[in-house]
Protein backbone atom coordinates (compact mmCIF):
# COMPACT_ATOMS: atom_id res chain seq x y z
CA UNK A 1 0.00 0.00 0.00
CA UNK A 2 0.74 3.73 -0.73
CA UNK A 3 -0.03 6.88 0.64
CA UNK A 4 1.23 10.27 0.70
CA UNK A 5 0.67 12.46 4.27
CA UNK A 6 2.21 15.39 4.69
CA UNK A 7 3.75 15.72 1.18
CA UNK A 8 5.81 12.11 1.90
CA UNK A 9 5.21 9.07 0.34
CA UNK A 10 5.02 5.90 2.42
CA UNK A 11 5.08 3.00 0.36
CA UNK A 12 4.95 -0.72 1.94
CA UNK A 13 6.66 -1.98 -0.60
CA UNK A 14 9.51 0.39 -0.80
CA UNK A 15 10.15 0.55 3.14
CA UNK A 16 11.68 -1.79 6.00
CA UNK A 17 9.52 -4.05 8.03
CA UNK A 18 10.54 -3.18 11.30
CA UNK A 19 7.53 -5.52 13.41
CA UNK A 20 4.24 -6.94 12.70
CA UNK A 21 1.55 -7.82 15.67
CA UNK A 22 -1.50 -9.97 14.85
CA UNK A 23 -4.66 -10.57 16.31
CA UNK A 24 -7.26 -13.34 16.34
CA UNK A 25 -7.38 -16.10 13.45
CA UNK A 26 -6.80 -15.93 9.91
CA UNK A 27 -9.93 -15.00 8.35
CA UNK A 28 -11.68 -14.17 11.51
CA UNK A 29 -14.13 -10.93 10.91
CA UNK A 30 -12.59 -9.40 13.91
CA UNK A 31 -8.87 -10.68 13.18
CA UNK A 32 -6.44 -7.57 12.79
CA UNK A 33 -2.37 -6.74 11.56
CA UNK A 34 -0.88 -3.96 12.45
CA UNK A 35 2.55 -3.76 10.82
CA UNK A 36 5.70 -1.09 11.22
CA UNK A 37 7.83 0.22 8.85
CA UNK A 38 10.59 2.44 8.93
CA UNK A 39 11.51 4.44 5.18
CA UNK A 40 14.88 4.91 4.00
CA UNK A 41 14.81 8.12 5.26
CA UNK A 42 14.57 6.85 8.69
CA UNK A 43 10.61 7.56 8.90
CA UNK A 44 8.09 5.83 10.92
CA UNK A 45 4.46 4.40 9.76
CA UNK A 46 2.15 1.87 11.14
CA UNK A 47 0.28 -0.23 8.12
CA UNK A 48 -2.78 -1.98 9.23
CA UNK A 49 -5.58 -3.77 8.28
CA UNK A 50 -8.55 -6.03 9.46
CA UNK A 51 -11.63 -7.55 9.21
CA UNK A 52 -15.33 -6.00 9.40
CA UNK A 53 -15.36 -6.68 12.96
CA UNK A 54 -12.04 -5.43 14.34
CA UNK A 55 -10.38 -2.11 15.03
CA UNK A 56 -9.18 -1.53 11.89
CA UNK A 57 -11.60 -2.65 9.19
CA UNK A 58 -10.01 -1.10 6.49
CA UNK A 59 -6.43 -0.55 4.89
CA UNK A 60 -4.67 2.47 6.34
CA UNK A 61 -1.36 4.20 6.91
CA UNK A 62 -0.48 6.80 9.42
CA UNK A 63 3.03 8.01 10.34
CA UNK A 64 4.36 7.56 13.73
CA UNK A 65 7.67 9.25 15.55
CA UNK A 66 10.64 7.18 16.71
CA UNK A 67 9.38 7.67 19.57
CA UNK A 68 6.12 6.32 19.44
CA UNK A 69 7.20 3.32 17.06
CA UNK A 70 9.31 2.63 20.38
CA UNK A 71 6.45 2.63 22.44
CA UNK A 72 4.04 1.05 20.09
CA UNK A 73 6.17 -1.97 20.05
CA UNK A 74 6.73 -2.03 23.57
CA UNK A 75 3.06 -1.98 24.16
CA UNK A 76 2.89 -4.99 21.57
CA UNK A 77 5.55 -6.76 22.84
CA UNK A 78 6.84 -6.92 19.59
Amino acid sequence: MKKIICKVEYDTEKSELVAKFTSGEFGSTDGYEESLYVTAAGKYFLYVNGGEDSIHPAENITRMSADKAKQWRAEKNV
